[in-house]
């Protein structure tokens, strides 16, 4: 039997959609602002949920992340309770949110493959010139 569909896996996808939902919709706390979530781990056990977020609208210190987090924490009863209600579970998980740099990670990699592709063109244009100026 394919473990790739267990049941955590499947917990953890309904919880990260309706989590989605509801901080998108019914969260009004400012600090929280456009937030995405990117991903959620569910222990075995089904009693605490790691969620992963990402804001949308980028972020200008690590002071920004943690305002951001603290109204994450301070709406955690609430999405839960309400998570409570859109999903049919013995026990719902605690929800401990924590910020995914993968994004802004990922975008720097790509900035520094842009400049290295750069580099490697203008290097690669002279070493053409070079070639063509030396058989004239």
């Amino acid at each position: 039997m394919a473990r790739e569909f267990s049941r955590t896996n499947r917990i953890s996808q309904l919880v990260m959609r309706e989590l989605a939902q509801m901080i998108q919709h019914e969260v009004s706390d400012p600090r929280v602002g456009l937030v995405t979530v990117s991903h959620v781990d569910v222990t075995s056990d089904m009693k605490y949920a790691n969620v992963f977020v990402t804001r949308l609208n980028g972020v200008d210190s690590d002071k920004d992340v943690d305002e951001c987090l603290q109204g994450l924490k301070r709406a955690a009863g609430y999405l839960r309770r309400n998570l409570a209600g859109r999903v049919e579970l013995r026990n719902i998980p605690e929800l401990r949110f924590r910020y995914d740099r993968s994004l802004e990670r990922g975008f720097q990699m790509d900035e520094l493959i842009t400049k290295a592709n750069k580099g490697l063109s203008t290097d690669t244009s002279s070493e053409v010139e070079d070639e063509s100026g030396s058989t004239s």
